[in-house]
Protein backbone atom coordinates (compact mmCIF):
# COMPACT_ATOMS: atom_id res chain seq x y z
CA UNK A 1 0.00 0.00 0.00
CA UNK A 2 1.43 3.43 -0.87
CA UNK A 3 2.70 5.54 2.05
CA UNK A 4 -0.12 8.10 1.99
CA UNK A 5 -2.82 5.43 2.03
CA UNK A 6 -0.99 3.50 4.74
CA UNK A 7 -0.79 6.64 6.90
CA UNK A 8 -4.52 7.23 6.43
CA UNK A 9 -5.22 3.57 7.29
CA UNK A 10 -3.21 3.80 10.51
CA UNK A 11 -5.04 6.99 11.49
CA UNK A 12 -8.43 5.37 10.92
CA UNK A 13 -7.43 2.28 12.89
CA UNK A 14 -6.51 4.56 15.80
CA UNK A 15 -9.95 6.19 15.53
CA UNK A 16 -11.61 2.77 15.45
CA UNK A 17 -9.91 1.72 18.68
CA UNK A 18 -11.41 4.78 20.40
CA UNK A 19 -14.82 5.14 18.70
CA UNK A 20 -15.62 1.61 17.54
CA UNK A 21 -15.69 -0.10 14.16
CA UNK A 22 -18.25 2.07 12.38
CA UNK A 23 -16.76 5.54 11.94
CA UNK A 24 -19.50 6.52 9.50
CA UNK A 25 -19.16 8.37 6.23
CA UNK A 26 -16.84 9.44 4.78
CA UNK A 27 -14.41 7.20 6.71
CA UNK A 28 -16.30 3.91 6.71
CA UNK A 29 -19.44 2.41 5.29
CA UNK A 30 -21.46 -0.73 5.94
CA UNK A 31 -21.66 -3.06 2.93
CA UNK A 32 -24.26 -5.39 4.45
CA UNK A 33 -24.28 -8.69 6.33
CA UNK A 34 -21.59 -7.54 8.77
CA UNK A 35 -19.05 -6.42 6.17
CA UNK A 36 -17.67 -2.87 6.27
CA UNK A 37 -15.29 -0.85 4.14
CA UNK A 38 -12.68 1.57 5.41
CA UNK A 39 -12.49 4.31 2.79
CA UNK A 40 -8.96 5.57 2.24
CA UNK A 41 -8.03 8.49 0.04
CA UNK A 42 -4.62 10.11 -0.38
CA UNK A 43 -2.55 11.74 -3.07
CA UNK A 44 -1.59 8.31 -4.44
CA UNK A 45 -5.20 7.31 -5.07
CA UNK A 46 -8.08 5.53 -3.41
CA UNK A 47 -7.82 2.38 -1.34
CA UNK A 48 -10.26 0.22 0.52
CA UNK A 49 -9.87 -2.11 3.47
CA UNK A 50 -12.75 -4.52 3.98
CA UNK A 51 -13.37 -5.66 7.55
CA UNK A 52 -15.85 -7.26 9.93
CA UNK A 53 -16.38 -7.36 13.67
CA UNK A 54 -16.57 -10.31 16.01
CA UNK A 55 -17.94 -10.71 19.53
CA UNK A 56 -16.05 -8.69 22.09
CA UNK A 57 -15.65 -5.67 19.81
CA UNK A 58 -12.83 -7.33 17.86
CA UNK A 59 -12.23 -5.85 14.42
CA UNK A 60 -10.82 -8.15 11.73
CA UNK A 61 -9.27 -6.68 8.60
CA UNK A 62 -10.07 -9.08 5.79
CA UNK A 63 -8.77 -7.61 2.55
CA UNK A 64 -7.27 -4.42 1.12
CA UNK A 65 -6.96 -3.18 -2.43
CA UNK A 66 -6.37 -0.07 -4.51
CA UNK A 67 -9.57 1.07 -6.17
CA UNK A 68 -9.50 1.70 -9.89
CA UNK A 69 -13.24 1.97 -10.64
CA UNK A 70 -16.33 3.53 -9.07
CA UNK A 71 -17.74 0.27 -7.70
CA UNK A 72 -16.00 -2.34 -5.58
CA UNK A 73 -15.01 -5.14 -7.96
CA UNK A 74 -17.10 -8.30 -7.36
CA UNK A 75 -13.91 -10.38 -7.03
CA UNK A 76 -12.75 -8.23 -4.10
CA UNK A 77 -16.14 -8.50 -2.37
CA UNK A 78 -16.25 -12.27 -2.88
CA UNK A 79 -12.80 -12.70 -1.37
CA UNK A 80 -13.65 -10.54 1.67
CA UNK A 81 -16.95 -12.36 2.24
CA UNK A 82 -15.21 -15.74 2.00
CA UNK A 83 -12.58 -14.64 4.52
CA UNK A 84 -15.28 -13.21 6.80
CA UNK A 85 -17.08 -16.56 6.80
CA UNK A 86 -13.84 -18.37 7.63
CA UNK A 87 -13.10 -15.98 10.51
CA UNK A 88 -16.65 -16.24 11.87
CA UNK A 89 -16.58 -20.04 11.68
CA UNK A 90 -13.22 -20.18 13.49
CA UNK A 91 -14.51 -17.76 16.14
CA UNK A 92 -17.65 -19.87 16.67
CA UNK A 93 -15.52 -23.03 17.09
CA UNK A 94 -13.25 -21.22 19.54
CA UNK A 95 -16.21 -19.91 21.53
CA UNK A 96 -17.84 -23.36 21.67
CA UNK A 97 -14.58 -24.89 22.90
CA UNK A 98 -14.41 -22.38 25.77
CA UNK A 99 -17.97 -23.03 26.93
CA UNK A 100 -17.58 -26.84 27.03
CA UNK A 101 -16.88 -28.43 30.45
Amino acid sequence: MPAGLLARYLRYVDLMTVHGPNLGMPHSRALGNGLFELRLQAQEGIGRVLYCTLAGQRIVMLHQFIKKSQKIPPRELRLARQRMQEVQDADARRTQGQSSP
